[in-house]
């Protein structure tokens, strides 16, 4: 490969990062919850919640058959433990463990959910509080979140459920966090459902990423009359360039709300916060707790429900620890029996059953009625597609405002451009915008020039071949390679966990996409060129995700001559050959299943669309003799768009 010179001497690593961490300290500033009397406050806490409902995708139907089955119990001193499924949304059913202490009640209730445990409900910190409380008297649901315990892809292999396995959920409109509530919801209707529960009187805790479902499950069922979130309270702020799961990412959180206004929406019921000081993740950092607690406690004041509203925290590591389920059982004593005055109660040591006697099917041996997140991924992404194919026609403005709504990219980028001493032939850029982007750019120009060709790629300008380079110079083309945001000297170190973790779910959270951001930039670079240089020919070249970037700012924007992806796939439709792991999380668009494919986007971008070496959505390669009925696809759909310009072709090289 060429060397190429850098555009800046220093990387810009962090950049982003802190860009978007700065973004969110300002909307953490402005979405301060409102302290009001009851009546507008119930208005407020209702329109919240129906703003929440709309971002997490997911319907709850409380009418729905529970299909509720016990598979088999285990006889305890003084309790049982059932093994349990239900069924949350229509074909979608929930593994789970009822812990039931003998007598005919009617008993209190808790329903217990797991965080980043991959054994789930199996899990033996986990079991301490079903068996805790089943001796204790209360009637406990402790349920497998999707993708874990016995809801894993494979049955007796454990997984984690976020990245792209959860990642891809959004592409459909909904989110795994959304799934997490509705599953817990429909958990509350089972306990309501059982003639020796006081359906009066019913819980809710867990830890880690089950205290995210404990504090959300609070705020969005008003059933619950207590709750318990474990090592899981911060702020919406501290998410952003953090290292959390998609789990307990809503999309477009901090354009709503932030953490506070979620805690008071359990407000006046009973509401206990424990974090630790020895807690690695700063998101769970007992400060960051205390500044979503703080605000909260106004609206529990003014609703004069001082004393339902509490925090402790302990000088532990990140866990539910003996000493935070004391507190936690004593604070479900005093809430849902009246006992006591809240205060932590202990209790004796505790022994779990092994996990493979606690499992409810023999290990890959499940039932297929336990949907997989592979599985409905699969199946509804074809549903969408079956569902566009079969449409006749397509309004093309709608389809475009719709998109940029989808893509969160409704408004272009303003460029201003600084340049730098030439090196090797290579015009040093930086493009800088009035929203205060700084992409580097350089470009090589050619006499009497047939046009310009921009090319990006999601490990930076550095990664783009020679070759395609050196072919378009001969050919006569100018070439432009940026790094786009989170990419090359721009890229940072703020994903640790996989490539665009945290950049992906950090623009979420603010309101917008990776790929709707890159879609914006290339736009913004295309009008550079033709300011800066008189470009009058601009096309795209994008590798992977930065191609359906290039081909989303051809939709959006026009004043595109062409666009190329490579090795970039041919449709969003979920391809449940294994965990997708073949694309990064920049892929993810929320909805974007819901209003089309890339087939319609390329209608939209009016310019010849050109794949290379195209792929599905797992990286699984696309045969040629496939390549015939792909094109057929793409451009059946202009003709749906009612749109004349353009094509599609496909080159196996």
């Amino acid at each position: 490969m060429n060397k190429r010179p850098k555009v800046w001497f220093e990387n810009l690593q962090g950049y982003v990062h802190d860009s978007l961490r700065l973004e969110a300290v300002r909307r953490f500033a402005v979405n301060q919850v409102p302290v009001l009397e009851p009546a507008p406050w119930k208005e407020y806490a209702a329109e919240l919640r129906n703003k929440i409902w709309s971002r997490l995708g997911t319907v709850y139907d409380g009418k729905l058959d529970l299909d509720y089955k016990e598979h088999g119990t285990i006889k305890m001193k003084g309790y049982s433990i059932r093994k349990v499924t239900y069924q949350s949304r229509p074909g979608v059913h929930v593994t789970a463990t009822l812990y039931v202490p003998n007598g005919r009640g009617p008993f209190p209730a808790v329903i217990n959910m797991h965080g980043h445990w991959a054994q789930g409900r199996l899990a033996a910190r986990v079991q301490q509080c079903g068996h805790l409380l089943a001796m204790n008297g209360y009637v406990c649901l402790s349920v497998d979140a999707w993708g874990s315990g016995e809801r894993s892809s494979v049955h007796g292999e454990y997984e984690y459920h976020g990245g792209n396995l959860g990642g891809s959920v959004m592409n459909l409109g909904e989110t795994l966090m959304g799934a997490q509530v509705v599953d817990n919801m429909r958990g509350v209707d089972l306990l309501a459902s059982l003639k020796y529960v006081n359906a009066k009187k019913i819980g809710a805790t867990g830890a880690s990423g089950g205290g995210n479902q404990t504090m959300w499950l609070a705020a969005m069922d008003e059933r619950i009359k207590a709750a318990v979130p474990v090592v899981s309270v911060g702020s919406f702020e501290s998410y952003v360039g953090r290292v959390n799961c998609v789990c307990e990412l809503l999309p477009d959180g901090l354009t709503l709300t932030e953490e506070s206004g979620v805690l008071a929406l359990a407000a006046p019921r009973a509401l206990k916060i424990c974090n630790c000081l020895k807690d690695t993740n700063p998101t769970f950092y007992p400060a960051e707790m205390l500044r979503s607690y703080r605000p909260a406690e106004g609206v529990y004041r003014r609703l004069k429900a001082d004393d339902c509203l509490s925090y402790q925290v302990f000088n532990l590591e990140h866990g539910y620890w003996p000493e935070i389920q004391e507190a936690m059982f004593g604070w479900f004593e005093l809430h849902l029996k009246g006992k006591g005055l809240g205060m932590p109660k202990a209790f004796k040591a505790l022994e779990v059953v092994p996990e493979d006697q606690m499992m409810i099917y023999e290990k890959g041996k499940r039932d297929k009625k336990i949907k997989t997140i592979l599985e409905y991924c699969s199946e509804r992404s074809g549903e969408f597609r079956k569902a566009m194919l079969k449409r006749s026609s397509f309004s093309e403005d709608r389809k475009r405002d719709e998109l940029a709504s989808v893509l969160r990219a409704e408004q272009p980028l303003e460029p201003m451009v600084h340049e730098y001493e030439t090196q090797d032939g290579w015009h040093r850029l930086c493009i800088e915008t009035t929203c205060g982007k700084m992409l580097p750019l350089l470009v090589k120009n050619v006499k009497n020039p047939s046009g310009y060709i921009i090319f990006a790629h999601p490990d930076g300008m550095n990664a783009v071949p020679d070759e395609p380079v050196e072919k378009a110079l001969k050919e006569g083309c100018c070439v432009a390679l940026v790094d786009l945001s989170g990419t090359g000297q721009t890229a940072g170190s703020m994903d640790s966990r996989m490539p665009f973790h945290e950049l992906s779910r950090g623009f979420l959270w603010l309101g917008r996409t990776v790929i709707g951001e890159w879609a914006r930039e290339l736009d913004c670079v295309n009008s550079a060129l033709r300011l800066w240089f008189d470009a009058d020919r601009v096309s795209l070249y994008g590798y992977r995700e930065t191609g359906i970037a290039a081909l989303s700012c051809a939709a959006l924007f026009g004043e595109v001559d062409g666009v190329t992806l490579n090795d970039a796939p041919l449709s969003y439709q979920f391809v449940a050959r294994g965990i997708p792991d073949y694309f990064t999380m920049a892929l993810h668009v929320p909805g974007f299943l819901k209003w089309g494919d890339l087939s319609l986007a390329a209608a939209l971008a009016k310019c010849p669309v050109r794949y290379v070496k195209p792929v599905l959505s797992d990286g699984t390669a696309v045969c040629e003799i496939e390549y015939g009925v792909w094109q057929k696809e793409f451009n059946a759909m202009r003709k749906k768009c009612h749109i004349d310009a353009g094509g599609m072709e496909i080159l196996s090289e």
